[in-house]
């Protein structure tokens, strides 16, 4: 059979971490901090268990820091353009580099990521990591890279604004001015002349507090200050830079890349570089974060594998689970993308996103269920579960700069209360019920041949008074699934009816008594079959019910 694949993000600095002193901007001596080594044999086992075939670690290449590594030959940060103690995964400082934070003998940083690849590896699963094409820390300089190669700006000319051999964009003439204090506590403040470009498309020299001020844009041959005109020919240097970081880390055994803000790259480098990495490495993955839906046949073509389905199907589903929309719209979202529906990442949160049991978002996380057994069983493309969703996670910490926002901090030294309680065996019983309901929802995800390699059928069109509750029907050979998933607070029976052309799409065959057996509880039903007639499913409230009969 096919397999589905299962992304299991992992922010790598917190997963580990077992220290609960959790001080608002604590230091990593106050905090503590997770390592790669917790990610031992036995830990793997039991993310192997939820049916997890992919990890993506995330913040595995050194990034930008308030910590202080100097006394290790590491360069230190200033201050003021590090966003938190810990720093931003996305402010990268040396893309040849390991995360200090994550080791446990920094001199054996590198060591210990590769150790960790074997592992993985032996407990079956495969790794995924951060790319982060788009722009860099502001003080970024590699003291890893290899012999004969340059850095980044090294042979940049700063007195122009854009050049396409240049690998950054420049302020000529003009010095780093944003709206902070340069000082940050330090006798010297941070001094950038000329002013490099903001890294979200800020091509001035005063970024502002929700501009990217801790980054600067990458320059792959687009001159923005005349309107976005490509300079493809010859090849800009940055291309063939970032290409060899993807080369490298392939070497070391990685098995894709999770590649941020994709879309802000061009297309047409993502061609040439997924290219030349895949002939060398064909079965890695490239995994494009790409929220506008007009590009991701384009960002197919240039060779990613798969995109995330944030603005068609998150943002249904989101609004869902939170009473505004129908369960009519997960058609809508659906259809958006039936042609590359294949290559579409569902997720219901990421470190991006607000926690489900935030109350910035549905207060509940027994509200995720119904929208994990659509993402989940609806079509056969990947899922990916965000460590801490599984046992509804609140995200309702104010850790420091990330502060009180729903979201898990990306940007301070943090442990996670849930994930704690998970390796200290100290779950509630709540918590263990969410977790056995994403594993059983997991489980037929990733071995009911209906959901591998079937076709799906939506039912909503023939169920148009449903507004809190999806169905749809999953076949493959002689197997079907009905799934019923209950959006409401309240236990409800769904009369469904599958209409005929159903029973034609999908060769059913029309039956007096069939037994079906629900998947998630084990019990047995008895109904008839009968085109354009219903069949009467019971849902308890915020759940689902998958009826598992023979076609």
């Amino acid at each position: 059979m096919k397999q589905k694949a299962i992304v299991y993000q992992i922010f790598t600095r917190l997963y580990g971490n077992k220290n609960t002193t959790r001080k608002e901007n604590g230091t990593i001596e106050e905090n503590g901090c997770g390592k790669m080594n917790d990610f031992t044999p036995t830990a793997l086992k039991h993310i192997k268990e939820m049916g997890v075939t992919h990890i993506w670690y995330t913040g595995i290449i050194r990034h930008a820091t308030q910590t202080d590594y100097s006394a290790y030959g590491i360069p230190k940060n200033h201050p003021a353009v590090v966003k938190g103690r810990a720093g931003s995964p996305y402010a990268i400082t040396d893309y040849y580099d390991v995360d200090p934070d994550l080791a446990v003998d920094v001199n054996k940083r590198m060591q210990e990521f590769e150790a960790l690849i074997e592992r993985t590896h032996k407990a079956g699963m495969k790794v995924i990591i951060d790319f982060v094409p788009n722009h860099v820390a502001r003080q970024y300089h590699s003291i890893c890279k290899p012999a004969g190669v340059k850095d980044l700006g090294q042979d940049d000319d700063p007195s122009q604004g854009f050049s396409p051999q240049n690998n950054f964009y420049y302020c000529p003439g003009q010095r780093f001015t944003p709206y902070f204090d340069l000082y940050h506590g330090e006798r010297e403040p941070y001094l950038e002349e000329p002013a490099k470009a903001t890294g979200n498309d800020c091509f001035h020299n005063a970024p502002g507090m929700n501009d990217w001020y801790e980054t600067v844009k990458l320059n792959y041959g687009l001159d923005y200050y005349a309107g976005r005109v490509g300079h493809f020919n010859p090849i800009p240097d940055t291309w063939g830079k970032m290409t060899d970081i993807l080369l490298f880390w392939a070497r070391k055994g990685v098995d894709g890349f999770r590649c941020d803000m994709a879309e802000m790259v061009p297309a047409e480098f993502w061609h040439w570089a997924t290219d030349k990495v895949k002939y060398v490495h064909p079965d890695i993955i490239f995994i494009g974060e790409v929220y506008n839906p007009a590009e991701y046949r384009n960002y197919l073509a240039a060779g990613f594998d798969y995109l995330y389905d944030k603005v068609g199907m998150y943002d249904t589903l989101r609004e869902v689970m939170r009473g505004n929309q129908s369960t009519h719209a997960i058609t809508g979202a659906w259809q958006q993308t039936d042609d590359i529906r294949d290559h579409m990442l569902y997720f219901l949160e990421n470190h991006d996103e607000q926690r489900i049991a935030s109350s910035f978002f549905a207060g509940n996380a027994r509200k995720g269920v119904p929208a994990l057994a659509v993402s989940a069983l609806l079509q056969q493309n990947p899922l990916m579960i965000y460590a801490g969703q599984e046992y509804g996670e609140q995200g309702m910490d104010r850790e420091g700069f990330s502060g009180h926002d729903g979201r898990t901090t990306i940007f301070d030294y943090w442990s996670v209360p849930t994930l704690v309680r998970a390796a200290t065996r100290k779950l509630t019983k709540d918590e263990k019920s969410l977790k056995e309901m994403y594993d059983k929802i997991i489980a037929i995800a990733t071995t009911e041949k209906a959901v591998l390699e079937g076709v799906s059928f939506d039912l909503m069109y023939v169920n148009d008074d449903t507004h809190q509750q999806y169905a749809f029907l999953r076949k493959a050979g002689s197997e079907a699934l009905l799934v019923v998933a209950n959006f409401s607070e309240l236990p409800t029976t769904m009369d469904v009816t599958i209409p005929a052309h159903a029973f034609d799409y999908l060769k059913l065959h029309e039956r007096k008594n069939v037994t079906a057996v629900d998947l998630l509880t084990g019990k047995e039903i008895k109904r008839q079959m009968r085109r354009d007639c219903y069949v009467s499913v019971d849902v308890e409230p915020l759940g689902a019910v998958v009826l598992k009969f023979k076609a």
